[in-house]
């Protein structure tokens, strides 16, 4: 018998992208994480480096990506087909694949083993089996692949627990996770400390009205917020135990 995505039944991925795409590109978070996703990738572009997004979303990350470097081959899984579909609209250079990693269902294909790096970017805290959508991830890295993992820290807020956030994550919570699914672990550390953690607390403090200023395109007041924490953010501490941003640089051993 097949497994049950029960995660599947709980977010509605399609309708998510569709409504939040808008505000997460100029989400000050998600900027933040794309840079600690470069800084740890460590890419360099003379080893012919090949590229995985894990839940790629509606593209961001190698979107950004591609504006450095151009001539890397990039490959996003992506549950959801708005996601795919917005990501294809985008990124014309990479190549976006529909995939339920948690079912695990699907044949890596011409893209066996492909990726010689790859990221896996606040995507474990939506699954009940996060284990388990890492092991199915693995086909399509090569071995020594170098998988950078960001997962949110601290408390959860009214907006994450919309959107299906099932918990948050340590460092050792997120060392075990990465160990469990086959993968040698380098490093596991939170970061942001102060001020992201500032700006969670500021997203906690603003509780279910969240949900709906997220909707939709960004408005005047949310992207003057973004711009202050967009330059606030370069002032971060990159490690620090006291960071509710959570990352891990591991490899693939199979």
């Amino acid at each position: 018998m097949a497994p049950v995505n029960n995660d599947a039944k709980a977010d509605d991925w399609d309708r998510h992208w569709s409504e939040y795409h808008g505000s997460a590109r100029t989400n000050p978070a998600q900027e933040y994480r794309r840079q600690l996703l470069l800084a740890n990738l460590a890419l360099d572009p003379a080893r012919s480096p090949r590229v995985l997004d894990v839940g790629s979303g509606t593209g961001d990350f190698l979107v950004d990506l591609n504006a450095i470097y151009p001539a890397i081959p990039k490959l996003g899984l992506e549950m959801s087909q708005s996601g795919v579909e917005i990501s294809a609209r985008r990124l014309a250079q990479a190549c976006f694949l529909q995939r339920d990693l948690i079912a695990g269902m699907d044949e890596p294909g011409e893209y066996r083993a492909f990726a010689t790096h790859a990221v896996c970017s606040e995507v474990l805290e939506h699954v009940d089996d996060p284990v388990r959508l890492l092991r199915n991830a693995m086909p399509y890295m090569a071995d020594g692949c170098r998988l950078v993992v960001t997962v949110p820290g601290g408390p959860r807020s009214a907006f994450d627990e919309h959107i299906g956030h099932r918990r948050h994550f340590t460092a050792a919570d997120l060392h075990g996770v990465l160990t469990e699914a086959g993968f040698a672990v380098e490093t596991t550390t939170g970061a942001g400390f102060p001020f992201f953690n500032l700006y969670r607390l500021m997203v906690i403090l603003r509780g279910k009205r969240l949900v709906d200023d997220a909707a939709g395109e960004p408005g005047a007041l949310l992207k003057l917020s973004s711009a202050v924490f967009d330059v606030l953010f370069k002032l971060n501490m990159p490690s620090s135990r006291f960071g509710w941003q959570t990352v891990g640089v591991a490899y693939n051993r199979s």
